[in-house]
């Protein structure tokens, strides 16, 4: 068995409990990896939100990827994410700041927006040079990244280094190709759980600018990566947010990675793809520094 079938496996033996929101957080929680044992955890509050940094050893703590977490803007969390939040930082050689976002139902949009631009005007109000941020996230929160580069941007802020966006879900109406194309190679997502959560999160406006950024003007966003596998459902929505970046004359970085499935990046303990792949955002975003 290759490592990406026994990560399919993996997924196959244990299927989230769609019916249950409260089980799937925990699940989602339980399956994911901690962070290593040399990285450096600090609990954070930014006005009332939770957030924690990572610093893996030796790294320039003057630079830093606030992280943004997956989970559909529903479930997710500091725990499910701190494996990958933190390798990330390592990869970049610098920190991370991980977003403890409110959630739906309980928290719609755009309340994950506000706060993720609340953090970071928190990191620039500590001393953080925008030139010396990157904002990255997978799934919901590679879709909350651009989303927040817009409404930065819009608010007049100072854009960070760079955006990266992994595996991002842009499009509540869930209207891309891609979802019923890929529908059946995809052993993680369906159509019908992204409908779902997007109507717990957006309902009220499933085409606003800030919670399905293909519908936004993505103009004058900093540099973008985005990463997405060959087997998802949600190609599209990457494709189309890097497509719309470069007509609005964004430098756009697209990636599809063949044969892997959503945020394969969060199996790099078991999958030589994903170590790869967080490898070369760390590249990305080191070049992304200063520049």
């Amino acid at each position: 068995m290759s490592e990406i079938e026994a990560v399919i496996q993996l997924l196959a033996d244990n299927p989230l409990p769609e019916d249950d929101l409260q089980a799937t957080a925990k699940q989602f929680d339980e399956m994911s990896p901690r962070a290593a044992d040399d990285i450096e955890i600090e609990d954070i509050s930014v006005d009332g939100i939770s957030c924690q940094r990572f610093i893996p050893p030796d790294v320039d703590t003057s630079r830093v990827i606030m992280f943004l977490h997956g989970g559909g803007y529903v479930f997710g969390s500091l725990r499910s994410h701190e494996g990958l939040a933190s390798e990330l930082a390592r990869a970049g050689q610098c920190q991370a700041v991980a977003v403890d976002y409110r959630l739906a139902p309980a928290h719609a949009h755009p309340a994950a927006v506000e706060d993720s631009v609340k953090v970071y005007g928190w990191l620039l109000d500590n001393g953080y040079a925008p030139n010396k941020i990157v904002i990255a996230g997978d799934s919901a929160g590679g879709g909350l990244t651009a989303a927040t580069l817009v409404q930065l941007r819009d608010n007049g802020t100072a854009l960070p280094a760079a955006g990266v966006c992994l595996s991002p879900w842009t499009d509540m109406e869930c209207a891309g190709e891609s979802i019923r194309a890929r529908a059946d190679i995809d052993p993680l997502l369906s159509g019908e759980m992204l409908a779902q959560l997007g109507n717990l999160y957006a309902a009220s406006d499933l085409r606003a600018p800030t919670a399905s950024p293909i519908h936004a003007d993505l103009s004058g966003l900093p540099p973008l990566l985005i990463h997405v596998g060959e087997r998802e459902i949600l190609f599209s929505d990457a494709e189309n947010l890097h497509k719309k970046a470069l007509d609005a004359g964004v430098d756009s970085t697209f990636e599809e990675w063949a044969g892997m499935i959503h945020v394969w990046h969060g199996f790099y303990p078991m999958l030589t793809e994903g170590r790869t792949a967080i490898s070369q955002i760390g590249e990305f975003v080191q070049g992304k520094w200063d520049s």
